[in-house]
């Protein structure tokens, strides 16, 4: 039996904001501590029976204009990239711009910083997944909609390979279910189980500990 080549392509944001929800139900132990490479592979059996991981690419962004009111912010974020990076996930890191917005309140113009390049980022991934025949089964971890139109032009472009959604936990999005070959949610049990030990031992022996209340 031919084996499915499976590719897990994760929304670093949209997943830590669900991660963060789940939280709530774990007595304080906290999730943000997640094995993402063991988690994804929890799923294969969803997918096909011979489903295998290829690969797991991390898309996200430092919040480095929180460090001057949080020096921790961006601190913890890069342990925890050390760690999925130790499992061997391609880690791609876009920026924060400041973006002049007007208040729903005051009418006023304020200045906020968002999250730019990642969604591009995530749609030049896919294709370039599916140009180089990386994969038979991609899967996208995220249940923001900004993606829905480069899965639309992939899907016609590339008519045999099957591209789905694995949901985060309280992210599941209807649109992106019709327009997929398949869909699934994750639980936030599984966030609980799938857990970095702490401390994590590198590879290379050496260990990161866990990040207070993560």
């Amino acid at each position: 039996m031919p084996m499915n080549r499976t590719v897990f392509i994760i929304d670093g944001f949209n997943l830590y904001h669900s991660v963060r929800e789940a939280a709530k139900f774990f007595n304080g132990k906290g999730t943000k501590w997640l094995n993402i490479k063991e988690l994804c592979s929890s799923y294969l059996h969803i997918i096909s029976r011979t489903a295998k991981l290829k690969q797991v690419y991390y898309f996200s962004a430092l919040a480095k204009h929180l460090e001057a009111t949080h020096p921790d912010v961006t601190t913890r974020h890069r342990k925890f990239i050390e760690c999925i990076k130790d499992t061997e996930i391609i880690i791609h890191l876009a920026r924060f711009k400041k973006k002049n917005v007007l208040c729903n309140h005051c009418g006023k113009s304020i200045k906020r910083h968002e999250e730019k390049e990642t969604d591009v980022a995530i749609a030049s991934s896919l294709f370039e997944i599916l140009y180089n025949d990386e994969a038979d089964n991609i899967v996208i971890m995220s249940g923001d909609t900004d993606i829905a139109p480069s899965v639309r032009t992939a899907k016609k472009m590339y008519p045999t390979k099957l591209i789905g959604f694995a949901f985060p936990y309280q992210r599941k999005n209807k649109e992106l279910s019709v327009i997929a070959d398949f869909s699934f949610t994750i639980s936030k049990e599984q966030y609980g189980k799938y857990q970095f030990p702490d401390p994590y031992i590198l590879k290379n022996g050496r260990k990161i500990y866990k990040p207070a209340e993560w």
